[in-house]
């Protein structure tokens, strides 16, 4: 099943909820006025349309994640991907690498993913 989108302000209210999970959701309503300076019913509102679309779960005014995360950025890098680079991580990685300055260090770590995608694509 594709991971349902979710929107700027809906990441970052996400954000808040995995770090907290599980949350009442009047707490999260505070934390959000907090570091969004949204009223309780932006809130609620929000609550109740990542609900319905099965990113979230409000059970008994208890609000965890359906959507991890790391599920939620992978989805937005294979969209942006797609939408960009016609579905091509090479052509996406060769733009992004001309215009950043990779360190060593960062080379080793993306060699060293690319080689255990390489092992467990080969099982």
């Amino acid at each position: 099943m594709a991971t349902p989108k979710i929107f700027e302000m809906e990441y970052k209210f996400c954000l808040i909820l995995w770090e907290n999970e599980p949350i009442r959701s009047r707490e999260l309503a505070a934390l959000c006025r907090e570091r969004l300076g949204w009223k309780p019913s932006t809130t609620y509102t929000v609550i109740r349309r990542l609900s319905d679309r099965g990113v979230i779960k409000n059970e008994h005014m208890i609000v965890t994640s359906l959507v991890s995360k790391d599920e939620a950025q992978a989805s937005e890098i294979d969209e942006f991907v797609e939408e960009k680079f016609a579905g091509s991580l090479p052509a996406f990685f060769a733009a992004f690498s001309r215009r950043q300055n990779l360190t060593d260090a960062e080379l080793d770590e993306i060699q060293k993913m690319i080689d255990r995608a390489r092992r467990e694509g080969g099982e």
